[in-house]
């Protein structure tokens, strides 16, 4: 019995590069959900958004491989999600994956991890992101605090258009979350009817900006709007026109 076609723009082919603790933490959150048994070194989801039938297909590759080894999985992949621990000291290796990504004009996003950690450094992780050359970081979630004070995520774009409840509600928290949004906008210009969603897209997919997302997660599900920042933000196999690559439907 034969799989039902997917449209080539609904696929996304993603290599999850990082710590192989932090990316296997979140890969096996994605089995369990998604209900996959079969351990393999790709995961293959099938989700509907906006109403239409998604295929995400993940690959999951150590940020500690062999350096031929990480360049060439980096440059033969439609995109990449670079995870980054809050926690963690600086990693040479993380700064590598976004050279490299960087280098072979490789879309990208980062999903920082971790934020509930006694040592977790917000400011500190977005600061090594920045320091890599090529594209800026543009930071769609602010955590609500950190290590045992954490208490889950500000999403920039849902909270800005309720500003004065979401002050209330964020309290101390949101101050940090206006000076990102801030400069979000900046980062973005456009008619003001524009959609933000599709400008990021767009500015994502040549390398302009690599968004930023935080995990809420143990205070809550990190995985849909991770999941919608895949499908939003980075290209099809299609958008993609580096001849390394190959379409596999």
């Amino acid at each position: 019995m034969g799989s039902k076609a997917i449209d080539p723009q609904s696929i996304r082919n993603v290599t999850l590069v990082g710590e192989l603790a932090d990316t296997s933490r979140l890969v096996h959150r994605l089995r369990h959900r998604f209900e996959h048994t079969a351990v393999s070194s790709q995961l293959t989801l099938d989700l509907s958004f906006g109403g239409t039938g998604h295929r995400i297909r993940l690959t999951e590759q150590s940020s500690r491989a062999p350096i031929a080894a990480l360049e060439r999985a980096i440059r033969v992949a439609d995109s990449v999600v670079a995870v980054h621990n809050a926690a963690a000291p600086v990693a040479a290796r993380s700064e590598t994956v976004l050279r490299v990504a960087d280098d072979h004009q490789v879309a990208r996003l980062c999903l920082i991890t971790g934020l509930d950690h006694p040592a977790a450094d917000f400011t500190r992780t977005l600061q090594t992101i920045a320091a890599t050359r090529g594209a800026t970081p543009l930071v769609l979630h602010t955590p609500a605090g950190t290590g045992p004070a954490f208490e889950g995520v500000i999403d920039l774009l849902a909270a800005q258009p309720l500003a004065d409840v979401a002050a209330e509600i964020y309290g101390p928290h949101w101050p940090l979350a206006e000076h990102h949004y801030r400069a979000l906008v900046a980062a973005l210009p456009g008619h003001p009817g524009d959609d933000m969603h599709t400008r990021i897209r767009l500015r994502t997919r040549v390398g302009d900006i690599v968004p930023i997302l935080c995990s809420p997660y143990p205070c809550s599900d990190d995985l849909p709007p991770f999941l919608d920042a895949i499908l939003r933000y980075l290209p099809s196999p299609l958008d993609v026109c580096q001849p390394e690559h190959a379409l596999d439907y």
